[in-house]
């Protein structure tokens, strides 16, 4: 669908973190920069983290500083002034649920960490989840909830009930076929809540187009506030800083209209799968890689370890060996050139002045093993094909959460996604190879297979070369 023409429009976002003013309000402000003014972002958050960049992004009227630096160290500040409006947590998501039920709001967008997708061992929706059954209790009393799903569904039901018309839901995360799996999980959660007339009108008037996001966003670190006032004079109180890498891949299936993103460098597509299963395999699953090892040989940076020969290697040989061979099949090339892909991604993690911490990346371990790196695994195993070089991720991360069991990593260790009974449980086994190979959680179908066993026991000496520390 082509952008809309509408005087006023608004993209309510939901997750106003550091990669949403990196990504998709930096996005828009290049739009605005062209002479397009139409859409704004009203921005929130749906759970009551990072209060204090609320507050300060609201005394700035929503406007803040975006800091990007190239590989070769180049630095760029930009005044970020896409978002017009920030609303203050509130739980009962009232302000939120105004904003949605307006007519000038034509997309609903959102940033959610994978574990936020609660995810059951199929990939759909887990309908046991004490979250998941909380929400809908709440949904049943006319309440909204804390999930994305009993957020979304209450802004919906406003919506309906406002007349305001159809709406886009944009996913903007990490999800593989975010869009279409979102859809069919918000159903799921409707039928649990037994709104008849909000699914069906839900069914009829949204769109959830897959897209695809990417640039490495960092948190920002303490000095980034002096940084950013000697270099502009801008004292910002909520400054935010990222690699100058940036790419959006979008589906183009939109209800109501669309910002013209495509003016600025948006890929509007027809299917967004090639370009997101490079990205989710190539770049996340190696940037998980290169945080575990960095992490257990003693590092504290991202660049670090993709800097570090021994730790490059297994990254490269990752996507080299196992993943290429998965994305560009004999008839079924990829749209992408992987090798050079690869090779521009780990230059990237290379890149010092990012200053991406192992902590901030290494995080998610329960959700990331299923999500990246066991598709290729079973992909692998389907064709006959060896497994050498994947096997070695988990069993990175085995190492990894042996070190968090100890009590010996270097910083907190956060994972939606983790059973702590569990975690603890697989660590404690007498084999812990076996015991990590045979959760259904982190692999599905695969769970307790034993050419998938015996891989990431081989892997686990080769990581026991790179491991540094207790």
């Amino acid at each position: 669908m082509s952008y809309s023409a509408a005087s006023e429009s608004v993209m309510l976002h939901l997750g106003l973190g550091s990669f949403h003013r990196a990504h998709q309000a930096a996005y828009l402000q290049a739009l605005i920069d062209a002479g397009d003014t139409r859409w704004s972002v009203v921005g929130t958050n749906i759970r009551p983290e990072m209060a204090e960049v609320l507050a300060a992004l609201q005394g700035q009227g929503g406007a803040y500083t975006l800091e990007t630096v190239s590989p070769a160290g180049e630095y760029r500040y930009q005044r970020i002034e896409a978002i017009r409006r920030v609303l203050p947590f509130d739980a009962t998501l009232a302000p939120a649920i105004e904003v949605a039920a307006q007519a000038s709001t034509r997309i609903i967008s959102f940033t959610v960490t994978e574990a936020g997708y609660y995810l059951d061992p199929a990939g759909g929706l887990d309908t046991r989840a004490p979250d998941v059954l909380a929400d809908v209790q709440k949904l049943r009393r006319g309440e909204a909830g804390a999930t994305i799903f009993g957020a979304i569904a209450a802004m919906l039901r406003a919506r309906m009930m406002a007349g305001a018309g159809p709406v886009t839901l944009l996913n903007c995360d990490n999800l593989r076929h975010n869009g279409e799996r979102f859809r069919v999980m918000l159903r799921a959660f409707l039928e649990l809540v037994a709104d008849a007339p909000l699914l069906a009108w839900t069914q009829a008037h949204t769109r959830c187009p897959n897209a695809m996001v990417d640039r490495i966003t960092p948190r920002p670190p303490p000095e980034l506030r002096d940084r950013v006032r000697q270099a502009t004079g801008w004292d910002d109180a909520a400054p935010v800083g990222g690699e100058s890498f940036i790419q959006w891949v979008i589906e183009d299936d939109f209800a109501n209209g669309r910002p013209a993103w495509e003016r600025v460098g948006v890929q509007m597509v027809d299917s967004v799968a090639p370009y997101e299963e490079a990205k989710i395999r190539i770049l996340n699953g190696s940037h998980s890689c290169i945080a575990w090892a960095g992490t257990l040989a003693g590092m504290q940076f991202i660049h670090e370890g993709a800097r570090a020969p021994a730790i490059r290697q297994l990254a490269f040989d990752y996507i080299t060996d196992d993943v290429i061979p998965c994305l560009d099949r004999p008839g079924a090339p990829s749209p992408v050139d992987l090798p050079n892909y690869r090779d521009v991604v780990l230059e990237r993690f290379g890149n010092e002045a990012v200053r991406d911490t192992n902590q901030r990346v290494a995080m998610d371990g329960f959700s990331k093993i299923p999500g990246f790196i066991a598709p290729t695994v079973r992909e692998r195993l389907a064709a006959g094909q060896p497994i050498d070089a994947v096997a070695v991720l988990p069993a990175l991360f085995l190492a990894f959460l042996q070190r968090w069991h100890r009590g010996q990593l270097a910083y907190d260790y956060q994972d939606q996604a983790m059973d702590l009974s569990v975690a603890h449980a697989i660590c404690e086994a007498g084999d812990p190879v076996e015991a990590l190979c045979a959760n259904a959680g982190l692999w599905g179908d695969l769970a307790g297979n034993a050419r998938l066993v015996a891989a990431v026991r081989a892997a686990s000496a080769r990581v026991a070369r790179i491991k540094a520390g207790p």
